[in-house]
C-alpha cells in the first residue's frame, strides 16, 4: 500500500516512543523502523498488518498524552506502523472532541457548560475563568509550558456542581476531573502534578430516602473500590459461581424470566440479545461495556464504575460466559479519568486471581477484558458508532440490519450492554430471576438508578423501583432547592424531554412515560425552577446536537444546524416571520430528522425543543 506520507516534519524520537508504548518497536523498515537491505525483497502486511487496525485510538491518546497534541509527523509515523492510509487517520483524529491536531499547550482545562451546569451557574464560572486564564481558547502562562480553557459539553459530574476536566500533557501525563470548580481550584489542580493513586477515598453521591432497599447500589459505601478481597467479603464472585452452576442457558433463562429491559434509553430486551448471540454459529463471540455515558445530566454509570469497579468486571464476565464469548471490552468515556484508572486497576487484580483468563476460576472457560478509552464523541454511544471506534475507525452509526448479533465488533456476533444493565444481571442471579421480576412492575421490572440535579435540594444518584412517581423521586430529594415553583423536569437528558407540573404523579415506569409521550431515558431528572431560563437550555440543547451529529446522514447533519438557527432566533426574540410560522418551521425539521436520520442520535436530536413547544416553554419566551 502506498500510503503517501506528506508530513514536512518526521516524528520526533518522543513522538516514536509514545506509539512504540502501545505497538512495540517496528520490527522491519516496512513499519516505520530502520531500513535494512532485505527490506527491499520482502514486505510482511496485508491483512496482519490491518489486523492492528484497532489500536489508532490508543496510539492517539498515547501521543497526545505525551506531546499534547497530534503533530503530522506523528500521524504519519502511526500510519506507517499501523498501515493506515493518512488521510483515514487524520479523518479519526480529527472527529474525536479530546484530541487536537493543531499545536496545543501542555495543559488544556475543560469547562462543563452543559444543562445541569448551566442550571448551576456555569456562566458565572465561564466568566471567572475568562478573567484568570484569558479568553477562551487563548494560552496563559503556567509552568513553562502553557495552559489554556475551553468549554465541554457534560462531564458526568452533574451531581456535584459546576465541573471541569484537566489534560495534562508530558512525560507524567495526567487526566483530573474537578467538581465542583472554581479557577483557584484549577490552578490549584495544575499545580499539584499527577493526580493521586486510584484508590483514594472518595465520597459516593448516594443517596438513600431510608424506607427502600438498596440494590444496584448496595456495596457503594461498603466495600473498598481498590479492593478485591474487600469486594470478594462483600458477595463479589458469588454470582460468578452461580452463573456457572447455572450454565449459559441457564443464565440467559434467568434473565428472561425477570424480563429484564436495557437502561441505556431503548428498553430492549436483554435475554433477546444474549441468547441471539450465543445461538450464532459464526466464531468468536464478543460482548461489550457501553460505559461511554455522555447524556447531558447523566453520572450513574460512572459512581458505579467509581465505587464499585469489580462487580462491572464479575457482569461483563458473565455476560461473555453466557454468550459463548472470549474476549470482552469495556469502552469508557474519555472523561472520566477516576473510573478509567480504577476499571484498570479490578481488570488487573482479576486476572492476576484467576478470575480472568484462560481457565476462569478453575471452570474450563476463557475469558478476558479490555478497557478502551473514549476521545470525546457523543455519537459513540450509540452501539454500531461504539463498534467502529473500538475498531480504531470515526464513531459513525452503521445502517441495521444487520444488527450487532449478527454482524458486530470485527464483523463478529456481538452482545452490547450499559453499565446500569450489567448492575441488574448481577441483582438477578442474587434473588432469582422471577424474584426480580415481582418487583417494580409488568412491564417495568426491578429498579431503576435516576440521576437528580438542576434546582433539587440533596442532587446525587437514586435507587428506586419502578414506579414510584415523579413527584416522590423529587420529594425523596429534598424537594425543589428554596421550596420555589417547580417550571418544569426534564427527562431523559438532551435527548428526552420537559414535562410539567401536571406529570408529577405519572409513575416512572417505561409504559407510563411512553403514555405521556416522554422517555426514560439514561434516568436523568432535572429538575428546573422558575429562575432557570429554559429557553437559554434549549439554545444549549440544540448547539449540543448541533456538534455532536456525525455528519453522516443529511437529515441530522442538517436538521441539528436549522433547528439550532431557529432556537437561537427566538432566543434573541428576532423570529423570522412570526413566531407562528418559527414553530411550524421546528415541527418540519423534527419531523424529517425523526424520520429519516440513521441513528438514534438524529431521530432524538428534535425531541426536548418538541416537548418544549408543546409546553409552552419556548413560545413563553417571546
Amino acid at each position: 500500500m502506498d500510503l503517501r506520507l506528506g508530513a514536512a516534519v518526521p516524528a520526533t524520537d518522543e513522538e516514536r516512543a509514545a506509539i512504540a508504548s502501545v505497538l512495540g518497536p517496528p520490527e522491519t523498515g516496512w513499519d516505520g523502523g530502520q531500513r535494512q537491505a532485505a527490506d527491499g525483497h520482502v514486505a510482511f502486511g496485508g491483512h496482519a498488518a490491518r489486523a492492528r487496525r484497532h489500536l489508532l485510538i490508543p496510539v492517539l491518546h498515547a501521543v497526545q498524552e505525551r506531546i499534547g497534541w497530534i503533530s503530522p509527523g506523528a500521524l504519519d509515523h502511526a500510519c506507517e506502523r499501523l498501515t493506515v492510509p493518512p488521510a483515514e487517520a487524520y479523518g479519526v483524529a480529527s472527529f474525536y472532541a479530546l484530541f487536537r491536531t493543531g499545536p496545543s499547550p501542555g495543559a488544556v482545562v475543560h469547562v462543563c457548560d452543559d444543562l445541569a451546569c448551566q442550571a448551576g451557574g456555569a456562566e458565572q464560572l465561564c466568566e471567572q475563568m475568562k478573567r484568570r486564564f484569558g479568553a477562551e481558547g487563548t494560552e496563559a502562562a503556567f509552568d513553562g509550558t502553557g495552559v489554556t480553557w475551553q468549554r465541554s459539553p457534560c462531564l458526568g459530574q452533574c451531581d456535584r456542581g459546576s465541573a471541569a476536566l484537566i489534560q495534562h500533557a508530558g512525560a507524567d501525563p495526567a487526566r483530573v476531573g474537578l467538581a465542583p470548580a472554581d479557577p483557584d481550584t484549577v490552578w490549584q489542580a495544575l499545580s499539584a502534578g499527577p493526580p493521586a493513586s486510584p484508590d483514594r477515598p472518595l465520597v459516593p453521591q448516594i443517596e438513600n430516602p431510608g424506607f427502600r432497599t438498596l440494590r444496584l447500589l448496595r456495596r457503594i459505601g461498603q466495600a473498598d473500590p481498590a479492593s478485591l478481597g474487600s469486594y470478594r467479603a462483600a458477595g463479589g464472585y458469588e454470582m460468578l459461581r452461580r452463573a456457572i452452576a447455572l450454565g449459559p442457558q441457564g443464565v440467559i433463562r434467568e434473565i428472561k424470566d425477570a424480563k429484564l429491559l436495557g437502561r441505556g434509553g431503548a428498553a430492549f430486551p436483554t435475554a433477546v440479545k444474549w441468547e441471539a448471540v450465543a445461538a450464532n454459529p459464526v466464531r468468536p463471540h464478543y460482548v461489550v461495556c457501553n460505559a461511554d455515558e455522555s447524556e447531558p445530566g447523566t453520572f450513574k454509570d460512572r459512581v458505579l464504575m467509581e465505587e464499585d469497579p469489580y462487580a462491572l468486571i464479575e457482569a461483563v464476565t458473565i455476560m461473555g460466559y453466557a454468550c459463548s464469548a472470549e474476549q470482552g471490552y469495556i469502552y469508557i468515556r474519555g472523561e472520566y479519568p477516576l473510573a478509567e484508572a480504577r476499571l484498570r486497576h479490578a481488570v488487573g487484580q482479576a486476572r492476576a486471581h484467576g478470575f480472568l483468563g484462560t481457565d476462569v476460576m478453575g471452570a474450563g472457560f476463557s475469558f478476558d477484558i479490555e478497557v478502551r478509552r473514549g476521545a470525546g464523541a457523543y455519537i459513540a454511544g450509540e452501539e454500531t458508532a461504539l463498534i467502529n471506534s473500538i475498531e480504531g475507525k470515526r464513531a459513525e452509526p452503521r445502517n441495521k440490519p444487520p444488527f450487532p448479533a449478527q454482524s458486530g465488533l470485527f464483523g463478529k456476533p456481538t452482545a452490547i450492554n450499559n453499565v446500569e444493565t450489567l448492575f441488574s444481571v448481577l441483582e438477578i442471579l442474587r434473588i432469582g430471576g422471577p424474584a426480580f421480576a415481582a418487583i417494580g412492575t409488568d412491564g417495568s421490572t426491578g429498579t431503576r438508578l435516576f440521576c437528580l440535579s438542576g434546582r433539587v435540594q440533596r442532587p446525587g444518584l437514586y435507587e428506586h423501583e419502578f414506579g414510584i412517581t415523579l413527584r416522590e423521586v423529587i420529594e425523596a430529594a429534598g424537594g425543589v432547592s428554596g421550596g420555589r415553583p417547580l417550571s418544569a423536569v426534564l427527562l431523559g437528558g438532551a435527548a428526552g424531554s420537559f414535562v410539567g407540573p401536571d406529570a408529577l404523579d405519572t409513575p416512572l415506569t417505561f409504559e407510563a412515560i411512553r403514555g405521556i409521550g416522554a422517555t426514560l431515558g439514561s434516568g436523568v431528572v432535572l429538575v428546573l425552577d422558575d429562575t432557570v431560563d429554559i429557553t437559554g437550555l434549549l439554545r444549549r440543547i440544540t448547539q449540543f446536537f448541533r456538534d455532536e451529529s456525525c455528519g453522516q446522514c443529511v437529515p441530522c447533519r442538517v436538521g441539528t444546524v436549522r433547528q439550532e438557527e431557529v432556537v437561537a432566533r427566538m432566543a434573541r426574540g428576532a423570529p423570522l416571520g412570526s413566531v407562528a410560522q418559527e414553530l411550524a418551521l421546528l415541527e418540519d425539521i423534527s419531523s424529517v430528522t425523526r424520520d429519516a436520520s440513521i441513528c438514534g442520535l438524529g431521530q432524538t436530536a428534535v425531541t426536548a425543543v418538541a416537548s418544549a413547544v408543546r409546553l409552552g416553554l419556548l413560545g413563553s419566551a417571546q
